[in-house]
């Protein structure tokens, strides 16, 4: 059995190859075979609102549909604007503040860049 090499994202052990690639089921990450160091543009993550405009650090949206928030009965209406949002990485990858309703994360395709 050849020996794979572990993630370098998240040292997981049960990494496969897929083309010219290891991929780590666990976190998804993906790296060339031939050990060449990432790009920086590679890196940077790419998030897309409903109608696949770019969304940066900072930029207004409006939300595109109504959303319940979870553990409340608090419902973000379609047509809020959110102000000033900030990217992260995961599942809700927006983080915001919306008044009345406070800090929580959005996902970018229920919104649309304002």
């Amino acid at each position: 059995m050849s020996a794979l090499p572990n993630c370098p994202a998240c040292q997981s052990e049960f990494t496969y190859e897929d083309g010219s690639l290891y991929v780590c089921p666990e976190c998804a990450h993906e790296w060339s075979k031939d050990g060449a160091a990432a790009t920086e543009a590679e890196e940077a993550r790419v998030v897309r609102d409903a109608n696949g405009n770019l969304l940066q650090d900072g930029d207004s949206v409006t939300v595109i549909k109504d959303l319940k928030v979870k553990g409340s009965s608090l419902v973000v209406k379609v047509g809020t604007k959110v102000k000033n949002i900030r990217l992260v990485d995961g599942d809700h990858d927006i983080d915001c503040k919306i008044d009345g309703i406070g800090q929580m994360g959005l996902k970018s395709e229920f919104v649309k860049k304002a």
